[in-house]
Order: C-alpha cells, then structure tokens, then sequence
C-alpha cells in the first residue's frame, strides 16, 4: 500500500476529528447538551428555488438523460451558463470552454494543483489556510511554503511574502473570504500581490499561477467586497463550489475555469482536464450540473449568519476573549488565552464546547470558532464559554 496515504487515512484532520466527536457525544449526552463549533456545515436551508427546480428536473426531464453521463468536464449548456453570469456580475472575461465542473471545490483545487506542479515546485500559502490545502499540495511531490499573514489585519504580510519567492515558485493559493479567519483580500492587497507576482514571474521569466479558492465569495458582511482575480492577474485559475452560497455541501458541485488571458490558456485546461481524467474526477453529478442554471447568483439567507456573527462575537467579547472582526465567510477566530491553542481546545471541550485549534490552519494561538450553526445553540453555549472565560481569570467587559 501507499503508506502516506495509509497515514492521511488513519489521522483525519482536526476539523474532521471533532466532528466526528461531537457526533458520538451528542448520542452518549444528548445533542443539546454538545455545543459543536467544528465544521462549516450550513445550518440554513437551501433557496426554495433550488427545491423547486430539483423537482421540476426530477418530474419533467426524461430520467435517462437526467441521471445519464454529461461531457466529462461538464455539460456545455451549464458551462456557458456560468461564464455568462459571471460576466455579467464581475465582468470576469470567463470563456465557457476554459470551464470544468467538479464534485466541489476539494475536486477543483486538486485537479488544479496537479494540472500545475511537478515534484520539486513550490506552493505558497498565506497563513492561516485551510488545512487540507496542504493535503493536496504535497500529494503532488510539491513544497509547501507558508507564509504568515499580517497578525493585525490578516491582509498578506507583504515584507514576509516577498522573501518566500524562488526559483521553484509555481503557484500561489490564496482564499477570500478566508477560512477560517474571515478576513477578505482588499483590492489594495490584491494589486500588491498582483504586482510581486508579475515581478517575480518576469524575474525568473517563468510562470507563477495564482489560484483563488473562492467557496464563501457570496459570504461577505458589512461594506466588504471580494475582487474578481481574473481581472487583475492573466494566469488566474478559480476554483468555486456553491456548497456554501446554497446550502449544498453534501451534493458536492463546483467548477474550476482558467482565465481565457492565461499563458497558453489551451493548454492549462487541457492539463485541468486530464488531470480530472488521471484522478477520476470526470462528469460531476449530473442532476446537481442541471440545477445550477437556475440557481446562479442567489443564496440561502445570509441574514442569519450575519446575526449569528453579531450575537457570538459580541458574547464571546462580554467574556473577555479577543475575537478577530470577520468580512465574511461563517467563522470566528478567536485568540486562545495562553500560547497553547489546543489545550485551550481540549479545556473547552470539558465544557462541551467544540472549538478548531488554530495550529493545522498554520498559525499558532488561536481557535475558529464556526458560526453557522442554529442560533439558539450559541446562545445556549453562552454559559459554557462565560465558565471557560473566567477559568482563566478573563475579565468581562
């Protein structure tokens, strides 16, 4: 066998590792009595919309058609349906043939990542990130380089940053609204980053991709907006999934498109597309490609997110924590009160409360704290943490 794969199989990832917890404790104590903090699992339903063109599909569309095999990187009439909208919203530039579907956004950034490196190429990642980003750079024989983010702000640290290009930099990955600290790129930070790229890339007169995982784009809170990278950078690949836009994070669909303004843009797909065929990421589902021309630019009710945001940053600050103001996406980060971020995690678990040490995210000292749960848990997890505040001796404001 494969002994790294072996290993990923036998140490899920913190994230995974809590749920999967809170999910036996709630059947040993009682689901209201587990406060889990862990995953990025909407808790808000789908727009009625989606229910009523899944029916629609199901009801009216010839079954063997519906559930049958599409092109394998996607149905031609979904792709040019979502180049078109994005064109219109974000005046993207994005060509319908430079589109692949995928079973979400995991799928996507993997196919992107193999389409990209070779053994030996060097990945940069802004600090914190998501976890399994590292996952699927190193499957493919690259380095990863992370980078730390600005601890004031969690813009990128651009003094940090300049230095951690080489010769073997490939591909730079970047995610905003970012999980798990909210914070979303400014276009003052994307122009600067923009800039070192091309600086770099003309340097070493070799290519630097920039990939932009986007899955909490439509997730954004207060006057914040999220710039669309293709407009900035030529040798641009987004990588999208609608799991968080509408509620589906089971059904697992998303795209990756390659800007049309890419070097050798024909080519950087058709390695996109078989790196898809090598990793058997081919026809995502088909029912799931058929409902999103119907589905483009709408969202669950991102109300109830932003109040969940309101309501836990303000009662965790009551306690004396220190949180991280958020932009967007469904996540807290919150600073750990000693150095310790996962004792501080395993103290708040004696309490019930399930919280994401920051240390797998690639910085220290912190936890995420995920929002998008009922709001009637986090107000019934007030106690808990006001308990987990002044075992350490926080004052309350």
């Amino acid at each position: 066998m494969n002994e790294k794969m072996r290993e990923l199989g036998c140490h899920r990832s913190a994230i995974r590792e809590l749920f999967e917890y809170g999910k036996r404790r709630r059947a040993e104590i009682g689901d209201d009595k587990v406060f889990d903090f862990s995953i990025g699992n909407p808790s808000v339903p789908a727009p009625e919309r989606v229910r009523k063109t899944l029916i629609r599909l199901l009801t009216e569309t010839d079954p063997v058609a519906l559930h049958g095999y599409t092109s394998a990187q996607g149905d031609p009439t979904v792709r040019t349906a979502i180049a078109d909208y994005l064109n219109r919203a974000y005046d993207a530039g994005v060509d319908a043939n430079l589109i692949y579907l995928t079973a979400g956004a995991a799928a996507s950034l993997t196919i992107s990542l193999t389409a990209l490196l070779n053994p030996g190429d060097e990945v940069i990642l802004l600090a914190p990130f998501f976890p399994e980003y590292r996952v699927f750079a190193e499957r493919t024989g690259a380095k990863v380089v992370s980078v730390p983010a600005d601890p004031g702000t969690f813009q990128p640290d651009f003094a940090v940053l300049a230095a951690a290009f080489t010769d073997r930099t490939r591909v730079v990955l970047v995610n905003s609204p970012n999980n798990p600290t909210g914070a979303v790129l400014t276009e003052a930070s994307v122009k600067r980053l923009v800039a070192l790229m091309e600086e770099n890339r003309a340097k070493r007169k070799k290519p630097i991709w920039l990939i932009s995982d986007e899955p909490y784009r439509e997730l954004v809170w207060g006057d914040a907006t999220v710039p669309y990278l293709t407009r900035y950078y030529a040798d641009t690949l987004v990588c999208y999934s609608f799991s968080k836009s509408l509620s589906l994070p089971g059904e697992r669909i998303g795209y990756v498109l390659v800007s049309p303004r890419a070097d050798h843009a024909a080519d950087v797909y058709a390695a996109i597309c078989g790196a898809g065929r090598a990793l058997g990421y081919v026809c995502a589902p088909s029912l799931f490609q058929y409902l999103i021309p119907d589905c483009l630019g709408l969202t669950s009710d991102l109300t109830i997110y932003r109040d969940n945001r309101a309501l836990l940053s303000r009662g965790l600050r009551d306690c004396g924590f220190r949180v991280v103001e958020p932009d967007g996406a469904f996540y807290l980060f919150v600073e750990s009160p000693e150095p310790d971020a996962t004792a501080f995690a395993e103290r708040a678990k004696s309490l019930e409360l399930l919280l994401v040490p920051s240390d797998s995210f690639g910085c220290a000292g912190f936890v995420r704290i995920s929002y998008c749960v009922p709001t009637d848990q986090i107000r019934r997890a007030m106690p808990a943490f006001r308990k987990l505040a002044e075992s350490y001796g926080l004052k309350r404001a």
